[in-house]
């Protein structure tokens, strides 16, 4: 686990990649009238990476925890909100499915990074 910036962590990756998918998606159609809709997806996926970043710039395991909580959070914001966009049409089934997808996979591996962090007996102490 020892990354020497954000950048290297695949959550952040992971969080990047939705963040570019969720503005893709509401660039164009019927979708793209809804400011409300789009400022909230938007919000949440970029609430994924910057709270991986933020944590990890914090310079201790428990802060960073308590970040990788938050976008695990923004993770799970997003996955509902790719429902909204699927019950108004704003984007067919296969799309939704692999955002859906992409989404949960971001949150498991936030979850095992939140497993690895908190394992270790020095948890409180600045990362190496």
């Amino acid at each position: 686990m020892g990354f020497r910036r954000f950048e290297d962590i695949l959550g952040w990756q992971m969080g990047r990649e939705l963040t570019r998918e969720v503005y893709a998606i509401t660039r164009e159609g019927a979708v793209s009238r809804d400011f409300g809709f789009i400022d909230q997806i938007r919000r949440a996926a970029v609430s994924i990476m910057n709270n991986i970043a933020e944590g990890y710039e914090r310079g201790s395991n428990r802060d960073f925890a308590k970040f990788l909580f938050i976008a695990r959070g923004s993770a799970g914001e997003v996955r509902s909100m790719l429902y909204v966009a699927l019950d108004h049409e704003y984007i067919d089934q296969p799309t939704f499915d692999r955002l859906h997808k992409d989404c949960a996979k971001c949150s498991r591996t936030i979850w095992g990074l939140i497993k690895a962090i908190k394992s270790k007996p020095n948890w409180q102490e600045a990362p190496v």
